[in-house]
């Protein structure tokens, strides 16, 4: 046999090796390995493959020749004789004749009368539970938010609580398991499964007694609060500013409802209403002369006015500087600090009613001003919790910081001027030191943004105000809480200190409060029917 021949053999088994390959893949289709060798057809398949692709490599390499022909000049004795290749007759043999047996093997299985249902038919199991549709809604709720499915278990036994006997429960009849992979060397006919065995009559439940249902109970309701008692003339919005008049006798009110009122303490009764601001206004500060006062709000205007009749004496706008969020008057009445919506300061020359500086440097609308006691100094804060110390006179920026992490709504200076404090909606207070710029002390209590603040007269108390509904006293020295009112009808927009030493509240329910050292506040003035 020449080279030419094996070659040629080695092709045609490498052919048929490839072709039986090819069977097994579309006789298994897309089933794991393990599934595929559970029968005895994709078993002989395979071998068959195999030893056809070994046989090719042999015949390729020409390791399997035949009895070699003897060859001119070769002796047929001695060592020359004994190392001649002898062949591999019978191996060369067996791999000739695999060949032919393999291609009449699938012939017969391709088109013998015994042709079952074709390869990768499926085969029909009896009580084959139905698989569930992926992805199907629980109870109306999307697949991605649905609870996983429970694993497949015997459903657990229900256990009535006493003196109801048990009830026993029974199981549903569980779908039979698949069979068994056969082992590959042992060709089995398909088996019948046996009949699933008749579950056991489930015994006789035993009339449960009916049980009364239990009657409804329902938690008692807390005790509704008294309505807040109104009047006429009461502000129909929130107040969110009060001042004290220097002589004690009168409180001037700013509302969102845009009046200015003015009240009598002792007499507990509205004096008159000094005007009316085309937004809401946010403050209201009595002149040191004690025959005016000054107001701002929301449309941008600083108004002048009289307290005996409310008559306008002269409107300072701040144009395209926006709303007067907060106002400050130096001690001497010379001077007024307004902090803007776009975040400006400006400095009002009150003698000359005209504008002194535009301080520009806050990012964020300003929500707190104020002003040291000899005037020569302000202080303006940002709803972003920067803070900015500023020189009147000049209008210079001395200083600027990041006092809060929230925004800054209430400030006051020490009597000394050297010391301011701050609230802010990080729900802290914090006394600061203007000559070094360094926290001194923290105030700590409130649960929601401190929007307001106060000294008392002598400068031993802060009060507080916050959104969290109460309002604080607290010793400035030690930085410890003296009491807590809490007005249970919502934020505490204002406060101040009564001639008394009380404390004064004003706040979203619309009314003026005035606290004493315990118990509820009193309402000096209510607030307008709703």
């Amino acid at each position: 046999m020449n080279r030419g021949a094996d070659r040629l053999l080695a092709l045609v088994l490498l052919v048929i090796g490839v072709g039986c390959f090819a069977m097994l893949r579309l006789a298994q289709g897309d089933a794991s390995i393990a599934t595929s060798f559970a029968s005895m057809r994709s078993v002989a398949l395979f071998v068959a493959g195999v030893v056809c692709v070994i046989g090719a490599l042999l015949f390729f390499a020409g390791l399997l020749p035949g009895r070699p022909n003897q060859l001119s000049g070769t002796p047929l004795f001695g060592r020359a004789a004994e190392a001649q290749n002898p062949g591999r007759p019978r191996l060369r043999q067996a791999f000739l004749v695999l060949p032919a047996i393999v291609v009449l093997a699938l012939l017969a299985d391709h088109f013998g009368p015994w042709r079952g249902a074709g390869p990768g038919a499926e085969v029909a199991v009896p009580n084959k539970p139905k698989a569930e549709p992926k992805g199907q809604d629980i109870a109306g709720v999307p697949p991605d938010l649905a609870a996983p499915p429970t694993p497949p278990s015997s459903p657990p036994v229900a256990i009535p609580p006493e003196p109801t006997p048990p009830v026993q429960a029974t199981n549903p009849p569980e779908p039979a398991p698949p069979a068994p992979p056969q082992p590959p060397d042992v060709a089995l006919a398909p088996a019948t499964p046996p009949p699933e065995a008749a579950p056991p009559p489930a015994p006789a439940t035993p009339p449960q007694a009916e049980l009364p249902t239990p009657p409804e109970t329902v938690a008692p309701l807390p005790p509704a609060e008294p309505p807040l008692p109104t009047e006429p003339d009461g502000h129909r919005d929130a107040v969110v500013w009060l001042a004290v008049s220097a002589d004690g006798r009168d409180i001037m009110s700013a509302s969102t409802d845009r009046m200015i009122k003015l009240w009598d303490i002792a007499g507990k009764r509205l004096i008159r209403n000094l005007g009316e601001h085309k937004d809401m206004a946010r403050t209201a500060l009595f002149m040191p002369d004690g025959a005016t006062a000054l107001t701002a709000g929301d449309d941008g205007e600083v108004v002048l006015r009289k307290l005996a009749d409310g008559t306008v004496l002269h409107v300072f706008s701040s144009g395209q500087n926006g709303g007067v969020r907060k106002l400050a008057i130096s001690r001497d009445g010379k001077r007024a600090v307004s902090g803007h919506d776009t975040g400006n300061v400006i400095v009002w020359d009150l003698v000359n009613k005209s504008a002194l500086h535009v301080m520009t440097g806050h990012d964020w609308p300003t929500s707190t001003v104020a002003i040291s006691p000899d005037g020569t100094r302000a202080l303006s804060g940002s709803i972003d919790g920067t803070l900015k110390f500023w020189d009147v006179e000049s209008g210079k920026q001395l200083r600027s910081w990041h006092g809060h992490e929230q925004g800054t709504y209430g400030a006051v200076f020490t009597a000394d001027g050297h010391h301011v404090i701050t609230g802010s909606g990080d729900y802290t207070i914090k006394l600061w030191d203007l000559d070094t710029f360094r926290e001194l002390r923290r105030f700590e209590g409130h649960e929601g943004t401190v929007y307001t603040l106060a000294l008392s007269a002598d400068g031993k108390r802060l009060a507080s105000g916050s959104l969290d509904g109460t309002a604080r006293l607290w010793n400035v020295d030690t930085g410890n809480q003296i009491a807590m009112f809490d007005s249970r009808t919502g934020p505490i927009y204002a406060v101040a200190f009564a001639p008394d030493g009380t404390l004064l509240t004003g706040g979203d329910d619309r009314t003026i409060r005035d606290w004493p050292a315990t118990g509820d506040g009193e309402i000096l003035f209510a607030g307008a029917p709703q």
